[in-house]
């Protein structure tokens, strides 16, 4: 099986081109782009299917949510973590994600998790460590503090959204922003940071885990989600230091996460969306170039507008 994202029409040609990137990036935590096609207005995308939806689905529904105990949670994380070591130091080129969330992040058979939808990511060259852009994406709550008030992105951008996905996979909380108080850190990152300091860790853990975790995993795991949540990006750490703390127990963390602050609330511009293709009332006969070096003749069903 495969899945198909078709652009919708507010998508630009840099958000199909950054997809685009995505077939010269081999990980086995990137979904794999498969091929892609133009064809008029329309531009299609061709995925891997991942079997278990996304990380959203088993956040927002409490049912399946039990599917989720804390060895495939924990597993969740690392994978995630393995994944931004690539996209930023791995591959040929920095990559910034720029929209990670639980909606971006699909599950496949064995509950591995893979990053996807690369149409807010961009590129940054080795001489340069940040960029700048009028046009801020991405979703509330998960923004860094930086990039939602002035447009500013790095590597450091997708190490908050890393923070608070973890704190979301630990808790199976939403991080809910108060757009009245212009705050871009959310009560999750707040309540977090008083129960770590407060040592009461165990009152942010699901409550579908019941007492069912390994404590020292919860602990550090906060503790390192926390660091990468600091509102000062100087203050998170890079994403291979995240893999070092989260992957050796040996390794003592390197200092205190400081105290969340309320911080200016950035506009939200209208982000790319996919649809999954399904019952339909026309079809187009295309022709999918591949990232190997084939091209395929299939015919695709479209959604209504």
């Amino acid at each position: 099986m495969i899945a198909i994202k078709r652009l919708d029409e507010h998508a630009t040609i840099f958000d199909f081109d950054s997809e685009l990137q995505l077939a010269k990036l081999q990980h086995a935590n990137l979904i794999r782009l498969l091929g892609w096609c133009i064809h008029g207005k329309e531009r299609i995308l061709v995925y891997e299917f991942m079997q278990n939806s996304s990380l959203d689905h088993y956040i927002s529904d409490r049912t399946k949510g039990q599917l989720l105990d804390w060895s495939k949670r924990f597993k969740i994380i690392t994978g995630l973590t393995e994944g931004l070591v690539y996209l930023h130091k791995g591959s040929m080129s920095c990559l910034v994600h720029r929209d990670l969330k639980p909606h971006n992040i699909l599950l496949d058979y064995n509950m591995s998790p893979k990053i996807t939808d690369f149409g807010s990511a961009r590129t940054l060259s080795s001489d340069i460590a940040e960029g700048c852009t009028s046009r801020v994406v991405g979703t509330s709550g998960y923004k860094a503090p930086e990039y939602a008030s002035r447009g500013v992105y790095s590597t450091k951008t997708d190490v908050f959204s890393f923070g608070v996905l973890v704190l979301v996979i630990i808790s199976g909380r939403k991080n809910t922003i108060l757009e009245k108080q212009e705050d871009t850190v959310g009560d999750l990152v707040r309540d977090a940071w008083h129960m770590w300091k407060d040592q009461r860790l165990h009152e942010l853990v699901d409550p579908l885990l019941g007492d069912r975790y390994e404590v020292a995993e919860i602990k550090r795991c906060a503790q390192v989600a926390l660091l990468c949540a600091q509102e000062d990006p100087a203050d998170r750490p890079a994403m291979t230091g995240v893999a070092a703390m989260l992957n050796s127990e040996s390794i003592s963390l390197p200092m205190e996460p400081k105290q969340p602050s309320a911080l200016i609330h950035g506009c939200t511009d209208r982000e790319t969306t996919s649809t999954y293709i399904g019952q339909s009332s026309r079809t187009i006969d295309i022709t999918i170039t591949s990232s190997a070096p084939m091209s395929t003749r299939v015919r695709i069903i479209l959604d209504p507008e």
